[in-house]
């Protein structure tokens, strides 16, 4: 990956380890033709590996975030970051440092943001994806939710990548790694690699 993305990528606000944003780059240039989509972008930190990936297959990211940030990230909770907060409105607003982000990579010709509610978007999507990243809400409705609106667009082939997956309970919350299992166990999906707490599946078959 280009130095100065990886560089602009580890500066950038957010909750990604650098050997796991190089998976998710990695796993760009490995997916099946189409474009990608992640669920859940915070400040643009993933964005700037499967951009830089996007750029390098001539494809695209689409990004879906509310920009409110997840339940973890509000206030008086442990990943909440006041600099991220409106001051006019008291509401979390991650948009402006995500486009911030997106400019300063150079990547706003292959990273387009969609701004609303996962579920919503998902429900009236139509495009088939090569790679799917689920990395929104992870409490266990928001996960589900994304997890059944968007795996019916990934192609057979495609790749999905769930983040925050951790077997040992006292590692992190439960519904991505719940997830992760629900996808296994339906035989739609095999195992291609783990980097820390993200697994990058490719889907073999049909069904949830």
């Amino acid at each position: 990956m280009e130095q100065r993305l990886q560089a602009l990528a580890d500066a950038a606000k957010g909750f990604m380890p650098p050997d796991e944003g190089l998976a998710l780059y990695e796993a760009g240039l490995t997916a099946p033709a189409g474009p990608f989509l992640e669920v859940g972008t915070y400040c643009g930190k993933s964005a700037i590996y499967f951009g830089a990936a996007a750029r390098e297959r001539g494809t695209v990211l689409f990004t879906v975030d509310h920009h409110r940030g997840s339940e973890e990230n509000q206030v008086g909770w442990e990943h909440h970051d006041a600099e991220v907060t409106d001051p006019d409105t008291g509401r979390m607003d991650t948009l402006p440092f995500f486009r911030r982000t997106i400019e300063d990579a150079g990547l706003e010709d292959v990273v387009v943001a969609v701004v609303g509610d996962s579920h919503v978007v998902a429900r009236h999507w139509a495009t088939p994806l090569g790679l799917l990243f689920i990395d929104g809400g992870h409490g266990e409705a928001p996960a589900k939710a994304d997890y059944e609106g968007w795996v019916p667009h990934l192609t057979l082939g495609g790749l999905l990548l769930i983040h925050d997956v951790f077997p040992d309970p006292a590692d992190g919350g439960r519904p991505p790694f719940e997830l992760y299992q629900r996808a296994l166990a339906s035989g739609a999906f095999a195992e291609n690699s783990a980097t820390g707490s993200l697994r990058v599946l490719e889907r073999v078959g049909h069904g949830l």
